[in-house]
């Protein structure tokens, strides 16, 4: 979420806003930074070694495999959470596979450069068509030129899916 969209949802102060907003800086998520994981875990492990009185040296490459290739919803923090919970899972001096949560394991799938994972119990494929519709009306400000390349078809087609699911502005806005 962006705060300018906060602020026009009216769940973000603007005055605040302008006031933290001094300097600012594009940090993308972490599933588009996967060469920084490798980096990041020996860091949370070195950390919480002292914090734990642990002595894990390193991660296996299996899993370390496992970890770039998961999503990351909840970006670095999540990472650290899954190295914590890791290292009070390894009993060797290494953290491998079984070391890691089973959510983490699970497969995610790739299709050209987005990844998604399917859960266990399945999903709704009008929901992620929805969701897919949503975000590139987010992406594009709500341009629906701008939207349909982005989604690759054609202005009319993508007008009759927002209709077919009622999707709006003002519906997002009011989430």
């Amino acid at each position: 979420k962006t705060l300018e969209t906060e602020i026009k949802k009216g769940r973000f102060r603007e005055d605040l806003y302008y006031r933290l907003n001094v300097i600012s800086f594009v940090l993308p998520p972490l599933r588009e930074r996967i060469t920084d994981i490798p980096e990041l875990v020996d860091h949370f492990i070195k950390k919480h070694n002292i914090n734990s009185g642990k002595n894990i040296k390193g991660i296996t490459n299996e899993a370390l495999q496992i970890l770039m290739n998961y999503n990351w919803p909840g970006n670095v923090r999540q990472l650290e959470s899954v190295i914590e919970r890791a290292m009070l899972m390894c009993e060797g001096n290494e953290i491998t596979l079984e070391d890691l949560h089973s959510e983490i394991k699970r497969p995610v799938y790739k299709i050209g450069n987005i990844n998604f994972d399917i859960p266990p119990e399945g999903i709704s494929f009008e929901a992620l068509e929805r969701e897919l519709l949503t975000k590139a009306m987010e992406k594009s400000n709500w341009k629906i030129v701008e939207a349909a390349k982005l989604l690759g078809m054609s202005y009319r087609t993508l007008q009759y899916r927002l209709n077919k699911f009622n999707i709006t502005k003002e519906a997002d806005v009011s989430k």
